[in-house]
């Protein structure tokens, strides 16, 4: 039943700005000419997550030049096919020796499959990552995942139109969602501009806001939903409608809109992942006129100004050559703090290796953004990042809460959109 669970998650495939396409490539583990050994990974993005493991690759090569490490591109959607249809099968001719899996998906993977992964647990040392990646990448003690990038969230603004609105950028350092949202109608006031944009078909809004509280979908078992009753998720939902009605938002249906909204200047501020940061510097002519602050908090107590959206970890498959697997990511992205130092200055990425946050290139500021040391202060904000279990079931219960979600818009009172909404995840999801 778990296994045919897992296939159909598969469906629910969510294009995010780490999405990408790609081709094959030789598969599985092998024994090379000569008895040098090679292993093989499966990724996506070629100018994040394969940009950085070429640089990982290359940094091992230089210690270890008998094993041969093969890097093959697929598409998100393609490598979840792939896995669950190998796994299904019985057998492991075919699959990889490394495989990069999106955090919100690893539960349903390492809870369907349990023997299918390698237990890397000798091989790195979990606290020497951010904490709220140990929940997705472990089960039951056990940490099968090198936990690699984080979605660290952050708001970005636009300095220039806070001016406008009597606003500086030390106003924005410790708000909540009201108090982000009043601050949304002055500038709109002074500048005409609305304060943020909002897809109905993409729900990452309220996965940040719930997990600011230290909550979830599901309930920390990672499989009961956790819908009724559940505090912050109703704040959530309030404040996506209190948004709505302020009229504030530029409403985008894809990820064209969204990034053409902040770079043509139609909004003030974007709160999302870190992996925005190259999109939003691509309009040079904004130079100057950005900052990033820490995230509006919920007003539950146990809210912090600190979230994810996105990010990804390694995992090695137990098939043939799973000790070479995870020697070579033991000693690349399960340690190497000085790698970690080139991702950030070569593709912008930010990893979840507490060591490499101290590095000199966690420290340069950046002029676009005023000068400030934007990756130190991401690298600060994902050590508050709530540890929540995102489960097994994240976007099949953003389906059915994209629907309330739409029914509450239209004058549904919220009780009765969390009642009814956990009443068809226990139907669907189990």
């Amino acid at each position: 039943m778990k296994k045919l669970l897992a296939v159909l998650l598969a469906s629910f495939v969510l294009l995010t700005a780490c999405s990408g396409n790609g081709g094959g490539g030789n598969e599985g583990a092998a024994e090379g000419e000569g008895g040098k050994k090679e292993i093989t990974v499966w990724a996506w993005d070629p100018n994040f997550n394969i940009a950085a493991l070429e640089m990982a690759k290359e940094a091992y090569a230089a210690k270890n030049p008998d094993v041969t490490v093969n890097i093959v591109e697929y598409a998100q959607a393609d490598i979840i096919q792939k896995l669950n249809t190998g796994l299904n099968s019985g057998t492991t001719k075919g699959l990889p020796n490394i495989v990069l899996i999106e955090d919100y998906r690893a539960q349903s993977f390492l809870q369907a499959y349990p023997d299918s992964f390698y237990d890397m647990s000798g091989s790195i040392k979990a606290s020497d990552f951010a904490d709220y990646k140990i929940g997705p990448t472990s089960v039951n003690g056990k940490q099968y995942g090198v936990p690699f990038d984080t979605g660290v969230v952050g708001l970005y603004v636009r300095t220039d139109y806070l001016e406008q609105a009597g606003y500086k950028v030390e106003d924005l350092q410790d708000i909540t969602w009201n108090d982000y949202i009043e601050i949304g109608k002055k500038i709109k006031e002074a500048t005409g501009k609305n304060l943020l944009t909002l897809d109905p078909n993409d729900l990452g809004q309220l996965r940040m806001m719930i997990q600011s509280a230290g909550s979830w979908y599901l309930k920390e078992d990672g499989t009961t939903p956790n819908l009724e009753g559940n505090a912050a998720l109703k704040e959530a939902f309030e404040t996506y409608k209190a948004l709505m009605d302020a009229d504030i938002v530029t409403m985008v249906s894809d990820w064209s809109q969204f990034v053409g909204a902040f770079n043509n200047g139609d909004v003030a501020s974007v709160p999302t992942g870190n992996w925005i940061t190259p999109s939003i510097k691509a309009e040079a002519s904004q130079s100057g006129k950005w900052a990033v602050v820490p995230f509006p908090k919920l007003s539950a107590n146990e809210s912090v100004h600190a979230t994810n959206l996105g990010g990804s970890s390694w995992y090695v498959m137990n098939v043939d050559g799973k000790e070479e697997a995870a020697d070579f990511l033991a000693q690349t992205f399960g340690s190497d703090a000085e790698l970690y130092q080139n991702l950030v200055t070569k593709i912008g990425a930010i990893g979840t290796l507490k060591a490499a946050s101290t590095g000199e290139a966690y420290k340069a500021a950046d002029e676009f953004f005023g000068g400030q040391a934007t990756i130190s202060d991401f690298a600060k904000w994902t050590e508050q990042i709530p540890n929540v279990n995102y489960g097994m079931h994240t976007y099949a219960i953003e389906d059915i809460l994209k629907v309330e979600m739409q029914n509450y818009m239209n004058g549904k009172s919220i009780d009765q959109v969390l009642s009814d909404a956990q009443k068809t995840a226990e139907a669907q999801v189990k």
